[in-house]
């Protein structure tokens, strides 16, 4: 039986990047799914453990989706956004974050 590893503060608050606010991501407050732009390296797991560490809540469910760049041209050059990893938290029923929250 694998034991649980604990994150460290400072792992927790690399892993954790910001939320995003988008019109999207606001609509699914009401449903208490948040969504983050977290590190490419992390997994589910790892996520879910900085956001019960850091906004002391319970998660539920983590899902993680990797948005690719977008081709972008400046000048005359071309050139490509940075992927993107994007996570959606569910929260158990009564935990709430306040997304206006800055993580440092």
């Amino acid at each position: 039986m694998k034991s649980k590893k604990i994150i460290s503060e400072e792992k927790a608050l690399s892993i954790i990047h910001k939320p995003m606010l988008t019109e999207k991501s606001t609509n699914l407050n009401q449903f208490n799914q948040y969504t983050f732009v977290v590190d490419k390296k992390s997994n589910s797991h790892d996520i879910q453990q900085a956001i019960e560490k850091i906004f002391k809540v319970k998660v539920i469910k983590v899902n993680t989706t990797i948005i690719k760049g977008k081709i972008k041209s400046f000048k005359g050059s071309v050139g490509f956004k940075k992927d993107i990893k994007k996570a959606i938290v569910t929260l158990a029923d009564g935990n709430t974050i306040d997304s206006s929250l800055e993580i440092k």
